[in-house]
C-alpha cells in the first residue's frame, strides 16, 4: 500500500477496514499494471458506488471499487477511483479480461461509461430496459416490460469462431 501512496499519489481511505486507497481516475491504468506486475494477479470484483444524498460526502457523486488479491502472498486490496456524473473511467480488460462483464455489469447497473470497453452494453437488465436501476435517484416502484429479447448471439458467435467452430447462418 505505501508504494500505492508514494508512486501513485494514492490516499488510504480513512472509512475503510481494510486495505483501500483512493486513487485518480487518470493514474487507474499504471497503477493497476503495476500492481499486477507485484502479484495481484487476481480481480475479485469490480462494485460502483452512488453517495447521492449521502449526508455530508463531499466528494463525487460516484465511486468504483476494484477489489484486488494477491494469491502469491494471500493479500487483498480495495483500489477506489471517485468519479462525478458524465466522467468515464478506463475499461481494465486489457489488463484483466474478466474486468469486460464486471465493467458491463456496473455500467448497466449505475451508468458508469467504462472508456475504450469493446462492447459496454446491458447484462443483467433487459436491451428495452431505460435508465441504471441502483442508481439513487432511479424510481424505486418504476417497472419495465421486455418485448424484444437480446440472446446476445453477436458474443455467441464470437466466442464459437475462437474456439475454431464456424458459424453458418440461416
Amino acid at each position: 500500500m505505501e508504494s500505492l501512496i508514494q508512486k501513485f499519489n494514492a490516499v488510504p481511505d480513512k472509512l475503510a477496514v481494510d486495505k483501500c486507497v483512493i486513487i485518480a481516475a487518470e493514474k487507474l491504468i499504471e497503477a493497476v499494471k503495476f500492481l499486477k506486475e507485484n502479484s495481484f494477479d487476481v480481480l475479485i470484483d469490480i462494485v460502483g458506488i452512488d453517495y447521492l444524498g449521502m449526508e455530508n460526502h463531499n466528494a463525487p457523486r460516484f465511486a468504483v471499487i476494484y477489489c484486488l488479491k494477491s494469491t502469491k502472498n494471500m493479500e487483498r486490496l480495495r483500489l477506489k477511483v471517485q468519479i462525478d456524473e458524465g466522467e468515464t473511467i478506463s475499461t481494465l480488460s486489457e489488463i484483466y479480461p474478466i474486468a469486460d462483464w464486471q465493467e458491463r455489469e456496473v455500467w448497466d447497473l449505475f451508468g458508469i461509461v467504462f472508456e475504450n470497453h469493446r462492447n459496454l452494453k446491458r447484462l443483467l437488465n433487459h436491451v428495452e430496459f431505460e435508465g441504471h436501476p441502483l442508481r439513487k435517484d432511479y424510481p424505486a416502484k418504476k417497472r419495465q416490460w421486455l418485448t424484444e429479447n437480446d440472446k446476445m448471439q453477436d458474443q455467441l458467435e464470437a466466442r464459437l469462431e475462437t474456439l475454431g467452430y464456424k458459424v453458418v447462418s440461416h
